[in-house]
C-alpha cells in the first residue's frame, strides 16, 4: 500500500516549527526515500481561516525534506508580513504543504504566446524581470479566473506596471499537489 505523501509531510512540517519553538517533538518521515530526492515545496501557515505565514522554494535545490522544514521553520518564524509565531499558537494552525513540479519556461515572445501556455486552475506562475520577481501558486486561480489577468496582477506583485511586456521576462509554469491538515 501507497502512503499518501501528506501524512509525512504535514506532520513533517509541523514538527520542525515544534523543534523551532523550543519543543521537543518527535516526526518519523525522514523514513521515506522520495524525501532525499530534490524537491521544491511551500509551506503554508493558516490560522483562523486566514493566512499566518507562507515560504517556499521554486527550485529544487535540496532534498524535499530539507526544503519542507526549511520553509516550515521560515513561515512560522520568518515571514516577514507576520510576526513569528508563538509555541501557544501552534496547536490552532492549520498547516498545508504545497510540492511544486519542475518549473517549463514559457514563450515570452509576445504576450499571447505566454498566455497560450498557462491553463487556470492548474498551472501556477513565477515571473523574474531584473528585480522583479512575483509567483503565484495555483490557487490564486480562485482571484482571477483569466489568464490575462492572473498575470497582469503577478505582474503587478513584482512591482511592474500590469500592462508591461518584455521578451526578455522569464515566465516559468509549473503544478503542484497540495495537503493540508484535515484533508485526507
Amino acid at each position: 500500500m501507497l502512503v499518501n505523501p501528506g501524512h509525512l509531510l504535514l506532520p513533517l512540517a509541523r514538527t520542525a516549527i515544534s523543534r523551532a519553538l523550543g519543543r521537543d517533538s518527535k516526526c518519523h518521515a525522514a523514513d521515506a526515500a522520495w524525501l532525499h530526492a530534490p524537491g521544491a515545496a511551500f509551506v503554508t501557515l493558516i490560522r483562523d481561516g486566514r493566512l499566518r505565514g507562507r515560504r517556499g522554494t521554486l527550485d529544487a535545490v535540496r532534498p524535499l525534506h530539507d526544503d519542507v522544514t526549511a520553509n516550515a521553520v521560515g513561515a512560522a518564524l520568518r515571514d516577514p508580513c507576520f510576526t513569528p509565531l508563538t509555541a501557544d499558537e501552534l496547536a490552532g494552525t492549520e498547516i498545508e504543504v504545497t510540492v511544486l513540479s519542475k518549473p517549463e519556461a514559457l514563450d515570452t515572445s509576445s504576450e499571447a504566446a505566454a498566455l497560450a501556455g498557462i491553463h487556470p486552475g492548474i498551472h501556477g506562475l513565477a515571473l523574474r524581470y531584473g528585480q522583479h520577481h512575483g509567483i503565484f501558486l495555483p490557487e490564486a486561480w480562485a482571484e482571477h479566473d483569466d489568464p490575462a489577468d492572473f498575470l497582469a496582477h503577478l505582474k503587478y506583485r513584482a512591482g511592474l506596471p500590469p500592462d508591461f511586456w518584455d521578451p526578455v521576462m522569464e515566465l516559468r509554469r509549473y503544478t503542484v499537489a497540495c495537503w493540508r491538515d484535515g484533508e485526507s
